[in-house]
């Protein structure tokens, strides 16, 4: 069973939620990928403001397909967020509360979703045109340049994810220790 929360994300909700659980996402949700996530973490290390709030918001590791006829946006499944590692712990600081992508992460960002009290979710790689019904609007909003890497800020309704870390350390995935 799936529980119905809005984006962005409240400090209780994210407290209020462990690994394994399956969550459904109504609100605004950003996507970014590699290069993205490069540029909002040297805006950062160089004390620049970054070109889209991302304070307490969800970061969709994607970059979604051209919009059919009649649709926001094509196929937006997600990438393997493993590519993002040297950045997440950075953003999670920055203040983004949860990231969604799909695979295991380093240990370095398992332990910063506990230090931040932030989520890693993932959703179901393979079913990118089904994710992408669930978007409602989509708008780039930062780095036009980067194409389908450019930052996105999409509207979802009930997108369907798994907590895989928890902001207490907790894991979904089968080998990883419990954080002391």
């Amino acid at each position: 069973m799936s529980r119905l929360l809005a984006l962005p994300l409240s400090k209780e909700d994210v407290k209020s939620l462990s690994a394994g659980d399956g969550v459904s996402l109504t609100g605004p949700l950003y996507t970014a990928r590699d290069a993205a996530h490069k540029r909002l973490v040297a805006a950062l290390e160089a004390g620049q403001e970054l070109p889209v709030d991302l304070a307490g918001q969800a970061i969709y590791y994607c970059g979604p397909t051209p919009a059919p006829p009649g649709r926001p946006i094509g196929a937006a499944g997600p990438t393997t967020s493993s590519r993002m590692d040297p950045y997440a712990p950075q953003l999670y600081a920055a203040g983004v509360r949860a990231t969604i992508g799909k695979g295991e992460r380093a240990p370095e960002v398992r332990m910063a979703c506990r230090e931040y009290g932030c989520l890693y979710m993932v959703a179901v790689g393979g079913a990118g045109a089904l994710l992408g019904q669930c978007v409602t609007s989509a708008r780039v909003v930062a780095y036009e340049d980067l194409g389908a890497e450019a930052i996105r800020e999409l509207h979802v309704e009930e997108f369907p994810v798994i907590v895989a870390y928890d902001a207490y350390g907790g894991s979904v995935f089968p080998g990883d220790e419990v954080l002391e």
